[in-house]
């Protein structure tokens, strides 16, 4: 029988409510929640699957031990104590990372020296070599978190931010994270069936997250390495039986998700995301601007992720750009339902329409709100995007 041992969730701010639902849907039992992380109890195994299914995570921690640590060197003898060849190769890499705030800690580098030198050391001792040691997060990971006098320590399953799904290889000015664009889509009310309008489209993510969900890809199935397949718990057995299930779960299928952009730039690069992402061919890219737009006669979804303007110049220019997104929405949207994604609450205001939901997320540090408008029916110009 698997071991199961506390696994920590982490995820970007404001994103908990949804990241629980996820899990829910996996079957899994939460224990608790706080502001970034959610708290289950499983197996190694169970961290692979999470990697491998999860779409607004940061990163899945395997908890080895917690305890008491006033100085360093409290740190070095408790993590000393760890059985760290059972889990780190002793000719493998191991990276140190995590969270200090502790009065005897002046740079979180030097918690994280002490740390490191009590893997290796220990390893040293009973193996009669050392493995390597640095920052690169492509092999093994331990996270260490020590809040004043308490520390607990992870494996770092994940390796690099599972919030990252792999295919962005091309991307066009400052595109919205994978993770949050998947919070956006799983927080709307779009049926996965209907048509999903992605004007402004950028470098493409949204367009190809709504694609990835709703042919149910898994988005760790376009990421070949893990920081999991590093340890030696880990079992290439059971992550390749885990990968065919995931695998023979897509369910390919004629999709209506439309994007578009006015830059051919933008066009280029989201195109080649999509293909990365294996959906370009479930995606119909248009060159226009979204004011020239026809929707099809059906109800749906229109997401939008306009630019914020940094400089006061850009965010005058940018109120002419937030009116006519209110302005197309009551000309072109009737019957649909319309999300605006913006970290500049201000404009936001020039839509000019009433907002049936505000869903507070955060875009890196930006306060930001995923807005959406209920488009009621009415008389709507016909004509529709090109098939």
């Amino acid at each position: 029988m698997a071991i199961e041992n506390k696994i920590v969730i982490t995820c970007a701010p404001r994103i908990v409510p949804i990241l629980a639902k996820e899990l829910t849907s996996l079957k899994y039992t939460i224990v608790e929640k706080d502001r970034l992380s959610i708290t289950l109890f499983g197996s190694f195994n169970d961290c692979m699957y999470l990697n491998l299914h999860l779409r607004t995570a940061n990163k899945v921690l395997y908890h080895l031990k917690s305890f008491e640590a006033k100085k360093p060197e409290d740190l070095y003898n408790q993590m000393s104590d760890i059985p760290w060849e059972r889990y780190i190769r002793s000719n493998g890499y191991v990276c140190i990372n995590g969270f200090v705030k502790n009065d005897f800690i002046k740079d979180t580098r030097f918690a994280n020296l002490k740390a490191k030198d009590a893997i290796v050391d220990r390893i040293q001792k009973l193996k009669g070599r050392r493995p390597d040691s640095g920052p690169d997060q492509k092999q093994s990971m331990v996270y260490l978190h020590w809040k004043g006098n308490e520390a607990s320590v992870y494996l770092d399953t994940s390796g690099e931010t599972i919030s990252k799904h792999g295919y962005r290889k091309t991307p066009f000015k400052a595109p919205m994270l994978e993770s949050l664009a998947a919070a956006c889509i799983l927080e709307s009310n779009w049926d996965r069936k209907s048509p999903f309008i992605n004007p402004m489209c950028g470098s493409g993510t949204l367009a190809i997250e709504a694609a990835l969900l709703a042919i149910n890809k898994a988005p760790g199935l376009m990421r070949s390495n893990f920081g999991f397949m590093h340890i030696n718990l880990y079992n290439e057995f059971e992550w390749k039986k885990m990968v065919k299930d995931a695998e023979s779960q897509v369910k390919e299928r004629p999709l209506k998700i439309y994007a578009s952009d006015l830059s051919s730039l933008a066009l280029k690069a989201a195109r080649a995301n999509a293909a990365d992402a294996g959906v370009e061919h479930l995606i119909k890219f248009e060159l226009s601007d979204f004011k020239e737009l026809n929707l099809p006669e059906e109800s749906g979804v229109i997401f939008m992720n306009p630019e914020y303007g940094l400089r006061l110049g850009e965010v005058k220019e940018l109120e002419k750009t937030y009116s006519e997104i209110g302005d197309f929405f009551k000309s072109k949207g009737q019957g649909y339902t319309g999300y605006v994604f913006t970290g500049n609450l201000d404009l936001a205001k020039k839509i000019g329409l009433k907002t049936n939901r505000r869903i507070e997320l955060f875009n890196a540090k930006l306060d930001a709100r995923l807005l959406e408008y209920e488009l009621y029916a009415g008389s709507k110009k016909s004509g529709k995007l090109p098939s």
